[in-house]
């Protein structure tokens, strides 16, 4: 493998994901985790969608149609990282998330690789996690 420059001049990544309720996700990841609305989107005077952001973080919160059927698998094998400062921040994030209807898939634990860290599904399926580096 070799290290070509880049294509692209990229500067972040960004995601987008669907709801089948815009406004309860939005309440979930501005309550739950801490994100703060950046900016909304309006079709014919309803809000069909929502840029939150922490830090140099930023999600897209799209209102879903339901054609493709509401009880459908989000996000199968992909996973989204949300880094944060501290094992404390950690915690905070797992007991505010469970409050707020996130499922934690499991509780936050220190990983032999070096990390503080739990995984959760978000109202609609879509699976996160949050972490942190252990001081070593």
């Amino acid at each position: 493998m070799t290290n070509a420059a880049p294509a692209i001049n990229a500067t972040n990544l960004g995601c987008s994901i669907t709801c089948k309720d815009l406004d309860a996700s939005i309440r979930f990841y501005r309550d739950g985790i801490g994100f703060a609305v950046l900016n909304t989107y309006e079709n014919e005077g309803k809000v069909v969608a929502a840029v939150i952001g922490a830090g140099e973080c930023r999600i897209v919160l799209n209102q879903d149609d339901g054609k493709l059927g509401w009880d459908r698998i989000k996000g199968q094998g992909f996973y989204l990282q949300i880094n944060v400062a501290t094992p404390a921040d950690v915690d905070a994030a797992a007991a505010r998330i469970a409050a707020a209807g996130g499922k934690l898939l499991s509780e936050p634990a220190d990983r032999p690789w070096g990390v503080r860290m739990f995984p959760f599904n978000d109202l609609d399926g879509f699976k996160l996690g949050v972490s942190t580096p252990l001081a070593g």
